[in-house]
């Protein structure tokens, strides 16, 4: 066994996708502390938590056409990196953006564990101080970082206790029915199945070759842009508020940010093209713009189940096995573009759109495929294929779930957290992350292509406002 983890373990198909120059992707998670940061406490935290899993401790070694992890000794002053900044920055927050812009340009060191986290000590609108992990992405999906990140946190009201992360729960009312004609209905929604996943892997093949998404302000038009260097910026907004709208329209939290997504890339839009008709007849001109728009998001989705919380502080007591890797599918959603006089239809349609993907295999589909290729044509096709899907969508989507109460990172309590990804050829990302009672919307955007993205991010937090407030109305009506 001793020889074996000596030997190190292959980089996964997936992984070895993750290193090719249109495709070098990788995981950034900020956190806002609301103390001060002490780097030695971190030091220590890490060593008892991180630092025992066997990604974090391994680095990369080409071994004739074979690339494998191989476990070496980490030196954590070449991780923790510490700045030297100035408290009498005018604009801090401006500051931490421009630090994280910064380093999307330049990639990790290859000759260590390709992890880093940077502790910068500095006041910001909304925390004491931030810490900011960048982690290659060939160690992990988003999803299952974000997770063993947690996994090292606790709660800031119990010290010893992990946080507690809601897990969505499966509906199965068709399992349980015993109606005479259950095998029909069995037999017809098995042959939706086929049906929606054939379309949907149809369609994505024509993405490859020949479909694209229609050029608009929010869109990359030229080759390159995962080149560029990206603009993180984050808002927070209420859960209360999405919580509120899921209960009443009796949809999930995902339905509701996605919702709120196409409404705000609706108004963002819409005061893009504001040019377009400024006569009598402009707002039918530009609705008639806005509907011939093709936009879809790409959605990254695990194939393997992540390792819950508990299971993934276990491995890293006691380095008990946890699967682990990328083992990922892709979904094309497309979104409404259209300017509805009732916000509450954004969220009627996400939904309508979502339950209608969630009857396909189209991840998996997808994901069989890319192996596929993979094996047999090699990881510079499989990247050149996997770039022109994302290429030819607008924007790519995340929503994870987190902890339902406060947490702290190695005894420093929380504000917030803000996770997103760079790499991958999209002028926009947006990722969606829970964190006690509010939810923190982070962009990853091509400067180039969205100059500000402030903008958009108050475009999403008025969306929210308007559903919420839609709401509310409804209520008000009903009372009467």
């Amino acid at each position: 066994m001793a020889s074996r983890e000596r030997e190190g373990e292959p980089l996964s198909p997936t992984g070895k996708l993750f290193h090719e120059p249109s495709l070098n992707c990788y995981v950034i998670a900020i956190m806002g502390c609301k103390t001060s940061i002490n780097p030695q406490v971190i030091r220590e935290g890490l060593c008892q938590t991180l630092l025992k899993h066997p990604r974090f401790t391994s680095k990369l070694v080409k071994k004739g056409r074979k690339t494998k992890w191989i476990p070496t000794k980490v030196d954590l002053d070449n991780h923790i990196i510490v700045p030297e900044i100035d408290s009498n920055l005018e604009y801090p927050d401006r500051f931490v953006e421009d630090y994280v812009s910064h380093f999307t340009k330049t990639p990790l060191d290859q000759s260590k564990p390709l992890w880093e986290l940077h502790l910068l000590n500095i006041k910001t609108s909304d925390a004491e101080a931030v810490s900011v992990f960048r982690i290659h992405h060939s160690i992990g999906d988003g999803a299952s970082l974000i997770s063993l990140l947690l996994a090292a946190t606790r709660k800031t009201s119990d010290p010893n206790a992990l946080p507690t992360v809601p897990i969505p729960k499966k509906d199965t009312s068709h399992q349980r029915s015993s109606s005479p004609f259950r095998w029909l209905f069995v037999i017809w929604w098995a042959l939706l199945l086929i049906w929606h996943t054939f379309v949907d892997m149809l369609l994505f093949t024509f993405t490859i070759f020949f479909i694209k998404d229609t050029p608009t302000p929010l869109k990359a038009g030229a080759l390159g842009v995962e080149l560029h260097n990206k603009r993180i910026v984050h808002r927070t907004v209420s859960m209360d508020d999405i919580k509120l709208v899921k209960n009443e329209m009796k949809t999930t939290i995902n339905d509701v940010l996605l919702g709120v997504t196409q409404a705000a890339l609706t108004r963002y839009l819409n005061r893009a093209y504001a040019d377009v008709g400024a006569n009598s007849n402009g707002v039918k001109q530009r609705s008639s713009v806005l509907k011939k728009i093709r936009l879809r998001a790409s959605i990254l989705v695990n194939i393997r189940p992540v390792g819950g919380i508990q299971e993934l502080a276990d491995m890293m007591a006691e380095k008990s096995k946890v699967k682990w890797g990328n083992c990922m599918g892709y979904i094309i959603l497309p979104f409404s573009i259209v300017l509805y006089k009732d916000p509450l239809e954004y969220v009627r349609h996400a939904k309508a759109t979502i339950d209608r993907k969630k009857h396909s295999l189209e991840a998996i589909c997808s994901y069989a495929c890319a192996k596929l290729v993979l094996n047999l044509l090699g990881v510079k096709v499989a990247a050149a294929i996997t770039r022109r899907v994302l290429f030819n969508t607008t924007v790519a989507f995340s929503n994870v779930p987190g902890p339902v109460e406060e947490i702290s990172f190695y005894g420093h309590p929380v504000a917030y957290i803000a996770p997103s990804v760079y790499g991958h050829p999209l002028a926009l990302t947006i990722h969606f992350q829970s964190y006690a009672n509010n939810m923190t919307i982070s962009l990853a955007v091509d400067p180039l292509v969205i100059s500000d993205p402030y903008l958009l991010c108050d475009d999403l937090e008025q969306s929210l406002k308007l559903i919420r407030d839609a709401i509310q109305k409804k209520h008000t009506v009903d009372a009467v």
